[in-house]
């Protein structure tokens, strides 16, 4: 799969890329996809969720009237779970929602989600940017260059840097992550996939 370097301007360089049909041009799997979406989703729990039991309440322990001889029903203490103030039953404990998954599966469903974007035509390969200062509004206008000014934009390159980080951090509908912190649930989030012509060699680089 070929594609253009764009400049700035949203102009063709001249120069092109040529991203690998291993993975670019592989036939996605939608329940890995799934499996990988539902991981991260629930990774993102804090499964912190707590309610306190008849034992943990405030409450005397003491038996409020006699077993028998009342005319009422048996009752035991305050705390009992049918009582206001008393004790939760059954109720939420703190655990982990992490979610186990093999390497294979997935390295598959980043493979799946990125051939679903060559698919869509939502890859853009941007010259490497270097500005000398952050410039939100530099970056925005580079973003209505491209036309993708209004879309979800995930901006992907191979090392950190802080001019454009800190240009596109304000900017709601941009996320700039490094190549390798890339993840399934945020390729799927984003209507157009940035790559960056250092980054995109990479992939070229890695399948030569």
């Amino acid at each position: 799969m070929k594609l253009d370097v764009l400049n700035s301007q949203g102009k063709s360089t001249g120069r092109s890329v040529e991203l690998p049909e291993e993975i670019f041009g592989a036939e996605p799997n939608d329940h890995v996809i799934y499996l990988a979406v539902k991981q991260y989703l629930a990774a993102q729990r804090q499964g912190t969720h707590k309610v306190k039991t008849r034992a943990e309440v405030k409450g005397a322990s003491r038996k409020l009237h006699k077993q028998k001889g009342t005319g009422g029903s048996r009752k035991g203490n305050i705390r009992n779970p049918l009582y206001k103030g008393g004790g939760t039953i059954f109720g939420p404990k703190p655990h982990s929602y992490d979610i186990k998954l093999n390497r294979k599966v997935k390295d598959l469903a980043k493979i799946s989600a990125l051939s679903y974007k060559a698919k869509e035509k939502a890859i853009v390969v941007l010259e490497d940017l270097k500005l000398a200062a952050p410039k939100t509004k530099e970056f925005v206008g580079i973003l209505s260059n491209l036309n993708i000014g209004e879309k979800k934009v995930m901006y992907v390159q191979p090392e950190p840097n802080r001019e454009l980080e800190m240009s596109m951090r304000n900017v709601p509908t941009v996320q700039g992550v490094m190549l390798s912190d890339i993840n399934t649930y945020d390729i799927m989030n984003a209507d157009v996939l940035v790559l960056t012509e250092s980054a995109a060699k990479i992939f070229s680089d890695n399948e030569a």
